[in-house]
């Protein structure tokens, strides 16, 4: 993050400052702010950070780029939404990652390197409150880096597509915006799982190398690592047909891939084998996020 000074510190020093004031001064200016005022200020503070990063805006700018091509050069603009969402899938569940390690690894660290988690420690801001409000903060930067994209290409599959519009209302089960508007949303709902992976990282780690190294790791791992030991398993009889697709929620990337596929691709019953189980997929994704910012809580008050 920017070398900047800590609004979090300056806004909590202030009201220890205004205590001293007459008691004329307004309650509610020396009061400290609340749980929820302490996060919002994290947020806003993050929020700077965000938009000042020119490697932010670079990434955006590239994604788009990726997207937008790959989609072109696919077909899938032409042809309508769901054969969109096959070709942008793959690169998606390389760049989609990427995009949220770069958001996440150094986040906390930054603060630790700089010395503002020792402040902080001084001021009623709990770490819990610290880890919500740089996770809010960077996810709506990841957020808007990922989603603008997306929204591009879908406004592009719209103008562009040979299929009329009119049998989007009368079939049930054919392309539809709405298919590509799910892709999107679940697209989201993978990002930030992955960003607090990230940021779980940049808590645990004390060096800008250390963090860059654990997060390279911490890509194999989840890109190629969980899937081979899925694949292992099942090959080897571990797993059975019944129980992978409720395995597949253990990754990740296999949490997201199965919900792209039951909720955006395989939408009429009956027309192929279930590739996950929604509801399993959905909670390993909640399960990823959760414990990543327990650990990311936890290693701040160690």
């Amino acid at each position: 993050m920017t070398s900047t000074s800590n609004p979090v510190s300056e806004d909590v020093a202030s009201t220890d400052v205004e205590g001293d004031v007459p008691a004329t001064k307004s309650t509610a200016a020396t009061d400290p702010p609340d749980s929820v005022g302490r996060i919002e200020r994290v947020v806003g503070r993050e929020l700077r950070t965000v938009s000042r990063t020119r490697t932010f805006v670079v990434l955006g700018a590239a994604l788009a780029a990726v997207l937008v091509g790959t989609a072109w050069v696919g077909g899938g603009v032409r042809a309508g939404f769901v054969p969109t969402v096959v070709d942008l899938l793959t690169p998606l569940e390389l760049l989609v990652p990427i995009v949220a390690v770069a958001f996440g690894y150094r986040a906390i660290l930054g603060d630790r390197r700089r010395g503002e988690l020792d402040v902080l420690d001084t001021y009623p801001i709990d770490p819990r409150e610290l880890v919500l409000g740089v996770y809010v903060g960077r996810a709506v930067g990841l957020l808007v880096t990922i989603v603008v994209p997306l929204v591009l290409v879908g406004g592009a599959v719209f103008v562009s597509r040979e299929e009329p519009f009119g049998r989007y209302a009368s079939h049930a089960a054919t392309d539809s915006p709405v298919l590509f508007a799910r892709f999107v949303v679940l697209t989201a709902l993978f990002a930030l799982s992955i960003l607090a992976v990230a940021l779980a990282i940049s808590a645990l780690v004390s060096g800008t190398r250390s963090a860059l190294a654990l997060s390279v790791v911490a890509l194999v791992v989840l890109l190629v690592g969980l899937d081979l030991a899925l694949v292992y398993g099942f090959a080897n009889g571990y797993l059975g047909d019944s129980s992978l697709i409720h395995a597949l929620a253990v990754s990740p990337l296999s949490a997201y891939r199965g919900l792209v596929f039951e909720s955006a691709v395989v939408t009429a019953p009956g027309t192929g084998p279930r590739t996950a189980s929604p509801v399993a997929s959905l909670l390993g994704l909640a399960i990823w996020t959760g414990v990543s910012l327990a650990v990311a809580t936890w290693a701040i008050k160690r």
